[in-house]
């Protein structure tokens, strides 16, 4: 908090406003405007909430127009490089890098809880053979709460803690069946020998009549891609979770809201749909061709997969998955056609002019996709493999604003509709 003001004077009434001025410990410094309603009479109109904060937060600080991303303080290019996901899980929950000790703890602890009751299994049988796996995780881990009704004290610290570990080890178990179920293959069950990304790929992609063997370059590229989904501020995803936990409910209900609001093409499906848009393109051939139609205001081909909301400048998270990106094609050996569209595309993309001058750098899903496609995974699985990395992120935000008193969230509006008119009778209406 600071003692700057900035004054606001209505020239209608003549009345005047001095707005506090609040700042964080980095960023832009942000107007409270909680007093400009009952004293002049206004609301604010931000479509999108492009200029608005909606809460206070220690864990993630975003820096659009200087490219930086930082968990808790500490930069995400050394946690990429250097770190886990299991050990950056401890950090946006906890708030400070683990000892060893704690770690082994913490990982202990939620290895205990990655298998899923069996009637779960049964819940995702019932679900149609092809449907999408979003569309099975979010009714899944909805339905949660109703497996865990003696532990959803939002109001209690052990119960929110107990949730938190719940959700962040059963997400990728949840996620795994979800694909299994497509395949027509049964579940299977986690193995606590294997480390969080490891495991996944076991319960993904072993079958039982022979060994499976994981492939430690994905491994290692999987929790790299984890680590950089954890969190990203107020993204829609979590305002979702915060916005629903502003009423009290519980926390299978807040994150299952933010598996929905992952799941549309702008926000975590933005991954899958630029795999969409390489096999609308087809060939390396016709690049040249869907360049000059993104450059088009009247067509409606959109490049997916490039540019942000927020960064203005390269994504931090796309320098570092460019660079695994090469790197994983190279060591795996791929020789995909899609995939050398997809080179082409970016070579194309970092040096036309057009993209240049309005920054429309290939962002995190341009690369994770491509990443993701050479691990096998497939395109219907890339918004889940979002929200098993985003699930830390949520429930971090959700167990940091349950923890202090708050209000529940209610947007204004502007109301453009009719004015006050009386109820004509039906046999009066033309």
């Amino acid at each position: 908090m600071t003692n700057r003001t900035v004054t606001l004077t209505d020239p209608q009434s003549e009345k005047t406003l001095e707005l506090p001025v609040v700042a964080g410990s980095e960023g832009d410094p942000t107007i409270d405007i909680t007093r400009l309603n009952p004293e002049l009479g206004y609301f604010t109109y931000d479509p999108g909430y492009g200029t608005t904060a909606n809460c206070k937060s220690d864990i993630t600080f975003i820096d659009g127009a200087s490219g930086i991303l930082r968990y808790r303080g500490y930069p995400i290019e050394q946690l990429a490089e250097r770190s886990s996901f299991m050990e950056i899980t401890f950090l946006l929950l906890y708030g400070e890098l683990p000892t060893a000790s704690q770690l082994r703890d913490f990982q202990r602890d939620i290895t205990y809880h990655t298998m899923v009751h069996e009637k779960v299994n049964s819940f995702i049988s019932g679900f149609h053979y092809d449907a999408h796996p979003m569309a099975i995780l979010s009714g899944v881990i909805a339905s949660m709460a109703g497996f865990y009704q003696q532990n959803l004290d939002v109001n209690n610290p052990e119960h929110r803690e107990l949730a938190a570990k719940r959700l962040i080890a059963k997400m990728p178990t949840v996620a795994a069946a979800a694909y299994r179920h497509y395949m027509g293959w049964p579940s299977a069950y986690p193995r606590n020998s294997l480390n969080y990304a490891e495991n996944f790929l076991h319960m993904m992609f072993s079958v039982p009549a022979e060994a499976y063997e994981i492939n430690p370059i994905a491994a290692k590229a999987l929790d790299m891609l984890l680590i950089l989904h954890a969190d990203h501020e107020q993204n829609a995803s979590t305002s979702t979770v915060r916005l629903v936990g502003s009423t009290g409910a519980n926390p299978y209900a807040c994150v299952a809201a933010g598996i929905a609001a992952l799941w549309g093409p702008a926000h975590g499906g933005a991954n899958e749909a630029v795999l969409r848009m390489l096999h609308q393109i087809g060939d390396v051939s016709r690049v040249g061709e869907f360049i000059k139609r993104a450059k088009d205001k009247n067509d409606p081909f959109r490049l997916m997969g490039f540019g942000h909301r927020v960064y203005k400048n390269f994504d931090p998270r796309a320098t570092i998955t460019r660079k695994a990106c090469h790197e994983v094609l190279a060591d795996l050996g791929q020789n995909d056609p899609l995939l050398d569209l997809a080179m082409k595309l970016e070579k194309i993309a970092l040096e036309d002019d057009y993209f240049v001058q309005r920054k429309l750098y290939p962002n995190v899903d341009f690369y994770s996709g491509i990443i993701y496609k050479a691990l096998g995974i497939p395109t219907t699985m890339f918004t889940p493999m979002f929200a098993i990395g985003r699930t830390v992120g949520w429930v971090a935000q959700w167990m940091e604003q349950s923890a202090s008193p708050h209000r529940i969230g209610r947007p204004r509006q502007i109301y453009t509709g009719h004015g006050e008119r009386d109820y004509i009778e039906i046999d009066k209406r033309d």
